[in-house]
């Protein structure tokens, strides 16, 4: 059925956008707008326990279920600390501990789609838990898993900020070349009242910032025998303005009135982050925006139409399996739409 869809796309390219619903297991989800979603209260009767006690329970081959078995065979792929988890679940320990704002936390799966926008049909559907990291992640699963499988790949990728990270950008621009159509994230710019980094000039040539005032901002003000790339854990180079620059500096009550010198984080991937932000200046940026309209209604579709308002199926297996089977309803539903145009209206004429 997929390869039937995808026939009728561009040879190599087409216009994508990725976004994802959460859904709780074994739980009913109240007929809420898209972004809030709560438990039943039939669902509070589910077995929790703390993260760091996840050591202290073992299960014998008898005891562990389906889901307990797929929750345990993760692990080793994945080596998360499980410790760091404030609630897992007994019975599918697979399910990610959150909550809607305004309402209480549930155990939930996350599922994600990426959607031809100019067609409206899905192409690839992630099943992951209710995670933020997951959910950026299995954006990039999807887009290699569709480029390996049908030879194609999204000319532009529409998205929240929530995928506006530095490192995802990166990735867009520089690994996969697809233009992002994605609000940058970044912190707050320090505290009001104090100068922004946009008040200071990058110039790549010299690989240096400057102030307002001119002053220079370098990684390294000496040389070392050993060459430093200086980035840090964080994926960031750290520039500095000279000491004695900043301490006669009029501004610097407003730049650094706490610190003895400006500093400026600037991340690895500044330059995808600039793409960015130019792409945001184009014309069909805004209807980019509207675009991501079309991900929202099959969420909604999802839920009204299909009555998905729970899961049957435990794990992230079984997850997996009910949010690709829905994705393919929602897909056949628009291609008969699409094939089978409803009969003019018929015109009764009476003597």
């Amino acid at each position: 059925m997929s390869r039937t869809l995808l026939s009728a796309f561009e040879p190599r390219r087409y216009a994508s956008s990725a976004a994802g619903l959460r859904v709780p297991p074994n739980s009913i989800l109240s007929a809420t707008p898209l972004s809030s979603l709560t438990l039943s209260a039939s669902a509070t009767a589910v077995a929790i326990l703390p993260g760091q006690a996840a050591e202290q329970f073992t299960y014998g081959p008898e005891q562990a279920s389906r889901a307990v078995r797929e929750y345990l065979e993760g692990l080793e792929v994945v080596d998360r600390p499980e410790s760091a988890r404030s609630n897992i679940s007994v019975t599918d320990p697979a399910a990610e501990w959150t909550c809607a704002p305004g309402g209480p936390a549930f155990f939930a799966y996350s599922t994600n789609y990426l959607v031809d926008v100019r067609a409206g049909v899905i192409v690839d559907v992630e099943a992951i838990s209710a995670h933020r990291i997951q959910e950026i992640n299995a954006t990039r699963t999807m887009i290699d898993r569709v480029e390996e499988r049908f030879g194609i790949k999204p000319r532009y990728l529409i998205g929240d900020t929530a995928y506006g990270n530095a490192a995802t950008l990166g990735w867009l621009v520089n690994d996969k070349q697809i233009d992002p159509h994605i609000p940058v994230w970044s912190r707050a710019d320090g505290r009001e009242g104090l100068m922004p980094n946009s008040d200071f000039t990058w110039n790549e040539h010299k690989d240096e910032y400057r102030c307002p005032q001119g002053h220079r901002l370098r990684r390294e003000w000496r040389s070392f025998k050993n060459p430093r790339t200086h980035i840090t854990k964080a994926a960031t180079i750290i520039y500095r303005a000279s000491q004695h620059d900043c301490a006669r500096c009029p501004l610097k009550r407003r730049c650094c009135p706490n610190t003895p010198m400006r500093k400026i984080a600037r991340s690895i991937y500044e330059q995808a982050r600039d793409v960015a932000r130019e792409m945001a200046k184009r014309r069909g940026y805004r209807q980019s925006r509207r675009d991501r309209k079309k991900v929202e209604m099959l969420f909604a579709h999802f839920k009204r139409i299909l009555k998905m308002d729970r899961l049957r199926l435990r794990g992230i297996n079984g997850a997996r399996d009910e949010f690709l089977l829905a994705a393919i309803a929602q897909n056949l539903r628009r291609m008969a739409k699409k094939l089978c145009p409803t009969a003019p209206p018929t015109v009764l004429a009476y003597p």
